[in-house]
């Protein structure tokens, strides 16, 4: 029936005011009331419809992802939208564009690089669109690795060019989006080479398509690398492949904000300090654990309520069946991933001021904080990015069969957020990163020198790798303080651990190399401890709203609890609880699962999404999923009629055939 709310009665039971939450999530009013207006206003608009989108063949797909990125860029010139209110528009709009890197990696990318001059020259161009720019460094041959890329801009000093070439196969561009079809302009990385040698990687500016005609410069192949996993997913992004064969460019097309070449061929560093590119690193990634939550929330959306929808056995005297959601198994998947959501979220937020605080350092020349900023950006982009994941295939078996289903919506988005463990840098290579600079760290205990912001706990490390957890009773695990000693002893244990084995090595490299593995732990330990100190930082805030400070406290009980029931092994082999203090913890866990049952359909609708946002018919907001699904089902073009396609060539001989023996 249309209009009747199934959900209704999970809603009476909220012990929470729900719009306080929404602020709460949004992160402040302002920032509510402009995504709560814009998200409105896509979905009212019929030109973002994007429920056929899994539907479309490739190049229909694609065309229409023009469409909509045109559209979108129209109405934000209509309406006059603010830079933040157009980026929550293209946000809304859903659907991975060649807009996504001209906004979120060539712009920056020149404002962090370019000097005074360039930004002058270029980004005017890019502000309104007649230039549309990509980020060109990944190659087929390397991608984590960018020292290691092949692509080469030799200097030279006749005629004041860089000559841009590919030497091998494998130095071909290959995964930048919106390269392949749409962008005109790159930020191309490639070895700067001056008078015979080799200075590096650095950024270039370089045209790649005629302004008029849209055709590939002299010298420059270009093309889409093919489809990607997914039905519509990442296939409406023209992820391309970029060769160049000997294309000049001026010289002042170098990005030289940090490093310059002089008219007569000299490689030079500015008086700017090459420090400051990693502010824009920062940004990105910060950027990505946003948006991890925001997919995760997602996901958790779609699953929760359709967990209340869904009733399966339980039935007595033919009453109704139990509701999905009820069954202890169902939450203890789907509760953890609904708290890990809001932690991202809080995370992300301290993330953002972290961004702020550094860009702030650098710009004074304070470089101290650089590399715990560093570990700690790549650490937690890892993290996230792997547990939203993972979380959002969890979803999706959560809703059983009908999770499938691309109506649901969770396919679509497990395809869509997926390459997220990989770009940006592959998630197993930045928790590498981390366990150096936990190395390192660890190396310089006594030596005076005081570990700072989240590294800070290392330098209590003589009290951490002694004390052990006084919990007597469940509840005790509710306190804030014995959960930071528990999590912070055992990042310390398991840091100093893997130094004092890599010690034992001759040679530091081959340790690391043989100890990866561990050290890969090691590193997950200490990002985990940052997102559940920044829980409890979040926590200690003055938070308005009836009942909301409490429901926060019960999803970080449940975070936290549910990471230490899982790593259990790790708390109990570095002697920082007992096993008993384990079984514990997990009765605590339990407990707070009840808690949230009553709660949970108000704590998904904080996320204040609307049902076009979410895109599912599993996920929808009046919980009124089957004659949907069932109508949903008539409108795949295999139904178009009763005869399918190919009946009269192959299912009609077939069963009109005579059938012999055969003889084998």
């Amino acid at each position: 029936m249309e209009g009747v709310d199934y959900l209704a009665d999970e809603r009476k039971k909220a012990q929470f005011d729900l719009d306080a939450m929404k602020i709460v999530w949004a992160g402040s009013r302002h920032t509510f009331e402009i995504s709560d207006r814009i998200s409105k206003l896509v979905a009212s608009d019929p030109a973002f419809r994007k429920d056929d989108r899994t539907m479309l063949p490739r190049k229909e797909l694609f065309k229409n992802t023009l469409r909509k990125a045109t559209y979108a860029w129209q109405r934000i010139i209509e309406l006059h939208l603010s830079e933040e209110e157009a980026a929550k528009l293209r946000f809304y709009v859903d659907e991975p564009a060649f807009t996504d890197l001209h906004w979120g990696m060539f712009v920056p990318a020149i404002k962090g690089q370019g000097t005074d001059e360039q930004q002058q020259k270029w980004l005017p161009l890019a502000y309104k669109m007649q230039i549309i720019g990509c980020y060109a460094q990944t190659e087929l041959g390397h991608g984590s690795n960018v020292q290691g890329l092949e692509t080469t801009a030799t200097f030279d000093p006749k005629t004041d060019e860089f000559i841009i070439h590919s030497p091998t196969l494998t130095s071909s561009k290959w995964w930048p989006g919106g390269l392949g079809k749409v962008s005109t302009h790159g930020v191309v990385y490639a070895r700067l080479i001056t008078d015979g040698k080799d200075h590096g990687v650095h950024g270039f500016i370089v045209q790649l398509r005629n302004l008029e005609d849209h055709t590939p410069l002299p010298g420059i192949t270009l093309g889409d690398i093919g489809t990607k996993f997914g039905n519509g997913a990442y296939n409406t992004m023209d992820n391309g492949l970029l060769r160049f064969d000997n294309v000049r460019i001026p010289r002042d097309q170098m990005l030289m904000r940090v490093s310059q070449v002089t008219r007569e061929g000299k490689y030079k560093q500015s008086n700017v300090p090459r420090q400051l590119v990693y502010g824009t690193m920062v940004y990105v990634r910060q950027s990505i654990v946003a948006d991890a939550s925001c997919a995760l929330s997602r996901a958790v959306c779609i699953a929760t309520r359709y967990s209340a929808v869904r009733r399966q056995f339980g039935s007595h005297n033919g009453g109704p069946e139990t509701q999905v959601i009820d069954y202890k198994t169902q939450q203890s998947r789907l509760f953890p991933l609904l708290a890990s959501a809001y932690a991202f979220r809080f995370v992300g937020e301290w993330l953002k001021w972290l961004y702020t605080d550094v860009t702030q350092r650098l710009q004074a020349n304070d470089f101290s904080t650089l590399p715990e900023v560093h570990a700690c950006t790549a650490g937690l982009k890892s993290l996230t990015t792997s547990v939203t994941a993972d979380g959002i295939e969890e979803c999706r078996k959560l809703c059983g069969g009908h999770g499938y289903l691309c109506s649901s919506g969770l396919p679509e988005l497990f395809a869509v957020y997926v390459p997220a463990c990989t770009y940006e840098g592959d998630n197993i290579v930045l928790l590498l990163q981390v366990a150096r600079f936990l190395m390192k760290t660890a190396s310089q205990l006594g030596t005076g020198k005081q570990p700072v912001g989240t590294i800070a706990y290392m330098g209590r490390i003589e009290h951490l790798m002694q004390c052990r957890s006084d919990v007597q009773n469940a509840e005790d695990w509710l306190k804030p303080s014995v959960v930071l000693e528990v999590f912070e002893a055992r990042a310390a244990r398991m840091s100093v651990a893997c130094a004092q084995h890599l010690s034992k090595f001759t040679n530091p490299e081959e340790g690391f190399a043989e100890l990866s593995a561990d050290l890969v732990e090691a590193a997950v330990a200490h990002c985990q401890l940052i997102v559940v100190s920044k829980f409890i930082e979040k926590l200690q805030q003055d938070i308005p709203g009836k009942g909301v400070k409490k429901q926060l406290e019960v999803l970080c009980g449940i975070y936290y609890l549910f990471i230490l029931h899982k790593y259990q092994g790790d708390f109990i082999a570095t002697s920082c609880i007992s096993p008993k203090q384990a079984s514990l913890a997990n009765d605590q866990l339990r407990a707070l699962y009840s808690q949230v049952r009553p709660n949970a359909i108000a704590l998904v609708d904080a996320f204040n999404y609307t049902d076009h946002f979410l895109g599912s018919i599993l996920g929808r907001y009046d919980g009124n999923v089957y004659p949907k699904l069932y109508d949903a089902a008539w409108k795949d073009p295999l139904n178009e009629s009763d005869i399918p396609d190919g009946y009269h060539e192959y299912i009609r001989p077939l069963l009109k055939q005579q059938l012999r023996a055969a003889r084998l």
